[in-house]
């Protein structure tokens, strides 16, 4: 008989962030093992996410897109609860949306620091707690928030990603500590440097510009690709990771083994 572990089927995620890069990748691959996926992204991006749900059916399982700002506290628990009431259920959430502001420390702004931080850990923070209401209530849940190989290192140039980063280190084992009990693990992902949309935006560069430039830094030799976590979501989604909770599985081409 084979190992049925790692599938989704008969689950019901919910992405956000999953207009493009990471979140549209980790929709499509929760779809590929077999979950129906609800995708999310703010109002700006809703089309393209309506292209990621329309990747997710052509994968043979539900899905439906859901406008859902994270900076918008009071608005995240309504659109959940839609959610919750269109599929029956939710088992899954891969807590995505995140920006980043590239700058050095002496020249962050307040906004710059309440921009990142509101985004990466408050809006994280208030979706985990949303999701977990029906979670609790039916026994069974996966949150997966996404952090980065910055949440267990430093650098310069980043202080309040880092910071926000870190912070989602430590809310992750803040939760499963709180919510493990009732059947609901909580664990982060850890991406290294990733070639995404937001990324080469936010450093006007090329991807051959951005290839290069982390070459040297780490064992793998170039920049990942967002498809390169789906196995790490899948595992930390699925039945086979039930006794992993408040676990950082670092994805990051070996940046933290130097």
């Amino acid at each position: 008989m084979a190992y049925s572990g790692f599938s989704l089927e008969g689950r019901v995620a919910l992405v956000t962030g999953a207009a493009r890069g990471i979140g549209e990748a980790l929709a499509v691959g929760l779809a590929e093992a077999g979950a129906d996926v609800a995708v999310s992204d703010m109002a700006s991006r809703i089309e393209l996410a309506r292209d990621t749900q329309a990747r997710v059916e052509a994968l043979g399982v539900r899905s439906s897109t859901h406008e859902l700002d994270v900076l918008d506290v009071a608005s995240i628990s309504p659109a959940i609860d839609r959610i919750v009431e269109e599929y029956g259920q939710l088992d899954i959430l891969i807590n995505n949306a995140g920006i980043r502001i590239p700058r050095p420390a002496l020249e962050v702004t307040e906004a710059d620091w309440d921009a990142t931080v509101d985004t990466n850990l408050k809006g994280l923070f208030f979706c985990a707690q949303a999701a977990a209401r029906p979670m609790i209530e039916q026994g069974w849940g996966r949150i997966v928030n996404i952090g980065s190989q910055f949440s267990a290192v430093g650098s310069a140039g980043r202080a309040p990603y880092i910071a926000s980063k870190h912070g989602v280190l430590g809310l992750t084992r803040a939760l499963a500590a709180e919510w493990t009990p009732y059947g609901v693990t909580v664990n982060a992902i850890g991406p290294g440097p990733t070639e995404t949309p937001g990324v080469l935006a936010a450093y006007n560069r090329t991807p051959e510009e951005l290839q290069a430039e982390y070459a040297d830094k780490m064992p793998l030799g170039r920049r990942m690709q967002p498809e390169e976590l789906v196995g790490a979501a899948i595992f930390l989604a699925s039945p086979a990771s039930g006794a992993t909770t408040g676990h950082l599985l670092l994805v990051d081409g070996g940046w933290t083994a130097l």
